[in-house]
């Protein structure tokens, strides 16, 4: 099964049964109903629920790589960086606002699949890099402050865009200075 064969309908319709049963209550029986076809007829598709989930995964994660190309190939110091980096996973957020609404857990189940895509590895560089040139000034593992800071990012503009419908250049704007500020000396 590849993620070309799962048009737009079937991904809203794995998204709407992922946000209200979870990854291990997305069945092809849920999904169909939700798109008013039936479990047969899907599953005569070709279609499977790994299917289904495997391609709202392979899209946030070719997405996020192709928007994060840029960024990585840039130069500047690790704080500009860092900076249009955080941009670069708003962007893509705002791309997948449904799916990021739908779980908490979209990052790890990519991981979890051997996705090829490292969600944290640009946060962890820019922090290296914003170490190096003194434009940073993480305090503990880079590891672990580059985790807190993409969850922190992350889940903050899901949550203002999704469910407080905030506008991005206003949710941008705060979240920006709120997880740059433990990382930025006054």
């Amino acid at each position: 099964m590849t993620a070309a064969a799962v048009d737009e309908t079937l991904r809203a319709a794995t998204v709407a049964v992922l946000a209200e049963h979870g990854w291990d209550g997305v069945t092809l029986e849920r999904v169909a109903e939700r798109v008013g076809r039936s479990r047969v007829t899907l599953w005569r598709q070709g279609l499977t629920v790994e299917g289904l989930l495997n391609a709202l995964l392979d899209e946030l994660a070719e997405d996020y790589r192709d928007t994060m190309w840029p960024v990585l190939t840039a130069t500047g110091t690790g704080r500009e960086l860092l900076v249009r980096s955080l941009n670069a996973l708003f962007d893509v957020i705002d791309r997948h606002v449904p799916l990021m609404l739908s779980s908490d857990l979209v990052f790890h189940q990519e991981q979890a699949r051997n996705g090829s895509v490292s969600f944290l590895d640009p946060f962890e560089r820019f922090l290296r890099e914003g170490e190096a040139d003194g434009s940073l000034h993480p305090h503990g593992r880079i590891s672990d402050v580059a985790e807190v800071l993409m969850v922190a990012a992350a889940f903050t503009y899901v949550h203002m865009r999704g469910r407080h419908h905030w506008s991005r250049s206003r949710v941008r704007t705060l979240t920006l200075d709120l997880v740059l500020r433990g990382i930025v000396d006054p």
